[in-house]
């Protein structure tokens, strides 16, 4: 007898309400959720293969332990025992910061990954923290913090309402859009055009979202900075700055359009290969349109000044007066953010208040560039102790950082490492202990890290739609438990985590004069959390402290866990509104316009007004089907037009000899990797473009399917060396590679 049972998709940052099939407690099937308040029965080809992802033969079961140099099949209480014998004797012989913690993207993907791995890091007191972030949006995250005092405060474009919107470094046909939650962004974007609104989008490939687009500058690789600040230019030239309602909340105007003063179209055309002309017409525009959004994503993030073109998003939407309006870009605000505070002044955002032992990488909201793990575990100086154990929590930087070779023999020098993984994959391999969580259906989840980004604001939890398997352990104990072991406690009671948690929350809440529950008992408040563990019971509490929340009685028709359990499909909060100034923590309470660090990294911009590369640069791209390494093992997301190819444009092929299907060798500063040529003229002249995430070829790994047709690892091209030096982020695209045919047969991708 089969049953249904909802489950919000963890699969990408979308977050669409499913519908499962389960026969036993086997998933069967899914489908979009019709009723889901968000989604509304959406749905992509990763949530429609929720079932083959859930049931894949290759998870493992039980934790690993390696014995005798063999990974081999463990109990739980083995394993959280070599955790804690490994961990604990090298942060008493060498110190916190010679444990490093990876985390990897799924994290924010799981409501495990985001409840434990902050009190993993604290309670090590570990500086050695490395996440998916540096290769991905940490530039969006320190533009932000400069100008808003806080670096999660992101605003979004309101897609459903906006008259124009400019995509810069975005595909969210292939990605179904990333720091933008928004389901069906396809549908938005047609909807968009349908109200008689206008799409641009700049991108050096013709995507599918460039197809879709009214407008698609084909901008050379690794520019996007100098567009966006010609356009500024053009907006201060031209006298059309108008920042309406946003005036009271903003200072260093007249700053600002002295630092952009370079940066004419006629200046920066050459080296964006975009006519001074076009640009002019992008500007005006963006100013003439009733509402507009600009959005910026991995594209402009992961390029040589990816926390410049960050901000000069921001700028945009700010100069033309639609950053916090409806049409523009917005702040969500979500349901287990903490109590609003009341506006004014903040503690601002810092950069650099510890540095990377080796290079001398000044932090970023409190990480360390991914780039520079390989040399913090391989390299000694006079600065403190290497990297010498690794927690790894759903990470897998073999592949997805830059020169995975290096870091590969790094790992294998470690004196301990555990990882947090389903898989045995290209890093997990290296591990002394693996723990692998359930599958997803065995989880509960509620989006803590996508809902302060979402489109709309709406609340969801779904409990697990299949119970716990005996043998396995809730992926929230095991990271608790992982807190114990490597904290010095081990053998404690992991509720006692959540515990913590919720006396020293609610024990600072109390305290806090804008808060609803000041000054009440803390005991008395903890009494009222209800939920079936720990998590919901945090759950609960943040719902009922956050900004729709009952205050624990104080607002009767609040938010609860009961009220949310009482509706499976969600709550609608309404759409995005105006937040300013609430959501400022910029020690002067404004939108600090030209931040100190922004003004002293601008002559960086101005020297590449001069570069002009001559030969091939690489970019990245992204299929629908995958998501960075997580999908390749998963044969209905493989495949068709889901390949590791070199893409390449014609006139570039015919003049290096290359044959479309015919091997191609690809060389950067970090290697070399031999790859099918696809000849197509979706990449403008002078570009070539290998996705993100394959390479699954290296041994002792337990990917049966990946295997079969591995790819290479496009990240091998790069030595770490290039990095946007405000945020740390690796510099991904616009990186310089030789590309020569390859006359022998292709027997193997390597």
């Amino acid at each position: 007898m089969s049953r249904t049972a909802l489950r919000i998709c963890p699969l990408c940052e979308a977050t669409c309400g499913l519908t499962l099939t389960i026969e036993g407690t086997r998933i069967t099937g899914a489908r979009g959720d019709r009723d889901d308040v968000f989604s509304q029965g959406f749905i992509c080809p990763k949530g429609a293969s929720f079932g083959a992802v859930d049931g894949d033969p290759d998870r493992l079961r039980t934790p690993l332990v390696r014995r005798d140099g063999e990974l081999c099949e463990a109990t739980w209480e083995e394993a959280f025992d070599a955790v804690a014998a490994g961990i604990r004797p090298v942060v008493e012989r060498c110190g916190p910061n010679a444990v490093g913690v990876v985390l990897g993207n799924p994290n924010v993907h799981t409501m495990a990954g985001a409840l434990y791995p902050p009190l993993l890091v604290a309670g090590l007191g570990t500086r050695s923290l490395f996440t998916a972030s540096t290769v991905d949006q940490m530039p969006k995250h320190v533009s932000s913090g400069l100008l808003y005092g806080d670096a999660n405060a992101i605003p979004v474009p309101d897609l459903d309402h906006t008259d124009h919107l400019l995509l810069i470094g975005a595909n969210p046909l292939e990605s179904n859009g990333s720091l933008c939650t928004a389901p069906d962004f396809p549908g938005r974007l047609k909807a968009l055009k349908a109200r008689g609104g206008t799409l641009t989008v700049i991108d050096p490939r013709r995507t599918r979202t460039a197809g879709l687009a009214d407008r698609h500058i084909a901008v050379r690789p690794g520019t996007d900075a100098l567009l966006l600040a010609a356009m500024a230019y053009v907006l201060f030239a031209e006298d059309l700055v108008d920042l309406g309602d946003l005036a009271p909340h903003v200072q260093d105007l007249p700053e600002l359009r002295d630092s952009v003063r370079d940066f004419s179209p006629e200046a920066v055309a050459a080296a964006c290969d975009v006519e001074a002309g076009t640009i002019r017409t992008l500007a005006r525009e963006l100013a003439a349109a009733p509402t507009a959004a600009v959005y910026g994503r991995i594209g402009s993030c992961t390029v040589p000044h990816g926390t410049l073109a960050s901000w000069l998003v921001d700028v945009l939407n700010i100069l033309t007066g639609n950053l916090d309006r409806p049409g523009g870009a917005l702040f969500p605000q979500a349901a287990t953010d903490r109590t609003p505070r009341p506006a004014g002044p903040g503690r601002g955002f810092a950069l650099g208040r510890w540095h990377s032992r080796v290079s001398r990488h000044p932090e970023a909201k409190g990480e360390l560039p991914l780039s520079a793990l390989a040399e913090e575990i391989d390299t000694a100086t006079e600065e403190g102790e290497p990297v010498r154990a690794l927690i790894a929590v759903a990470a897998n930087p073999v592949l997805s950082a830059p020169d995975g070779d290096r870091l590969d023999k790094a790992l294998d020098s470690l004196d301990f490492m555990v990882s947090v993984d389903p898989y045995l994959n290209e890093t997990s391999r290296h591990a002394h202990v693996v723990l692998p969580p359930p599958p997803p259906a065995q989880s509960g989840h509620h989006d803590f890290a996508f809902n302060t980004l979402a489109i709309r604001n709406q609340v969801r939890y779904t409990r697990p739609a299949v119970p716990l398997e005996p043998g396995r352990m809730a992926e929230t104990e095991i990271l608790a438990r992982l807190v114990l072991a490597v904290t010095g406690m081990h053998g404690a009671d992991p509720a006692a985590v959540d515990a913590m948690v919720i006396d020293q929350t609610l024990g600072k809440a109390v305290r806090e004069p804008h808060s609803p529950v000041h000054g009440r008992d803390p005991k008395e408040l903890t009494a009222q959390l209800t939920g079936v563990n720990g998590p919901e019971r945090r759950l609960d509490m943040m719902l009922r402290l956050g900004p729709y929340g009952d205050g624990f009685g104080v607002r009767p028709d609040g938010l609860t866990l009961e009220k949310l359990l009482a509706h499976p499909h969600g709550i609608d909060l309404g759409p995005l509104r105006p937040r300013l100034p609430q959501p400022l923590k910029t020690v002067s309470g404004k939108v600090e316009l030209l931040p100190q660090p922004i003004a002293d990294d601008l002559p960086r911009l101005r020297e590449a007004l001069r570069e002009r590369p001559d030969g091939l640069v690489l970019v990245g791209r992204r299929h629908l089907r995958s998501s960075n390494s997580w999908m390749h093992n998963v044969p209905a997301l493989t495949g068709g037009t889901n390949r590791c190819t070199l893409h390449i444009h014609p006139e570039d092929a015919e003049r290096l000899g290359v044959r479309d299907g015919a091997p191609v060798r690809v060389k950067g500063a970090g290697g070399e990797v031999t790859a099918p040529a696809e000849i197509t003229d979706g990449v403008r002249r002078g570009v070539v473009s290998l996705p993100h995430g394959w390479g699954h070829n290296r041994p002792g790994t337990r990917l049966t399917h990946a295997a079969t047709d591995p790819g290479v690892n496009v990240n091998q091209l790069l030595d770490g060396s290039l990095l946007d030096p405000l945020s740390g982020n690796a510099v991904l695209n616009g990186v310089p590679v030789e590309v020569a045919a390859v006359t022998e047969k292709l027997t193997s991708l390597t």
